[in-house]
């Protein structure tokens, strides 16, 4: 199995004012292509954080982190934005939709940002929708479709640039349980179709159970 992520003792602190908090201590944490993982623990556990190390949104104060074999500890911002931009997905709990954009413009707008010639961002946006089951509802904005369809498009716009990586925070956490049922099957469907792993934090027992395998967080601890 091809490792895409990995993180080697990786230490993360924060500080409040004065204080200190270990947000991670010494984790070790390898995720393989297809795999869909789930992290749970209680709030302030060290999922977020995660998250954020493996979406290169932060980066560790000690410790090393691997995309497809590759250190990315090192990297500059402007290196970071462009690894983000064309490697990783991202699947928020409220969906992060843009609200003037239509359904077909959320989903093409990494595509855009990436420098996607029209043709292609046209046919790839058309498979995505399809795909989501969401082709006819293209011209529709945010507002005029239920949660559960706002997160196939979220869900369509993470996996159109075929990431290495999805990072998925509390994506259920919103829908109903059929909805959810639904939205786990679509996004293990989809992610094997693009060789994508997923990287989950949740509270959703219904999503852990349909997770190749679940990690306990507590205190920034693997347990």
């Amino acid at each position: 199995m091809t490792e895409v992520v990995q993180l080697q003792a990786v230490h993360k602190t924060y500080r409040l004012g004065t204080h200190v908090i270990p947000a991670l201590q010494g984790v070790d944490l390898c995720v393989h292509r297809g795999e869909m993982l789930a992290l749970t623990g209680p709030s302030g556990s060290g999922k977020s954080t995660i998250l954020n190390l493996c979406g290169l949104i932060d980066a560790p104060d000690a410790g090393d982190i691997l995309l497809s074999g590759q250190s990315v500890t090192g990297l500059n911002e402007v290196q970071r934005t462009l690894l983000r931009r064309d490697a990783l997905g991202f699947v928020f709990q409220n969906f992060n939709l843009v609200p003037v954009m239509t359904v077909a413009e959320n989903v093409d707008y990494p595509l855009l940002i990436a420098g996607v010639l029209p043709s292609e961002r046209r046919d790839r946006v058309a498979e995505q929708l399809m795909a989501v089951g969401l082709q006819d509802h293209a011209h529709h904005l945010p507002d005029a479709l239920s949660g559960g369809q706002r997160q196939r498009v979220a869900i369509a716009r993470a996996l159109i640039k075929r990431p290495q990586l999805v990072v998925a925070d509390e994506p259920t956490a919103s829908l109903d349980s059929r909805t959810a049922s639904q939205m786990l099957d679509l996004m293990r469907e989809c992610g094997h179709a693009v060789g994508a792993a997923f990287v989950i934090a949740t509270h959703d027992g219904r999503l852990t159970g349909r997770c190749d395998r679940v990690l306990a967080l507590l205190d920034g601890r693997l347990v």
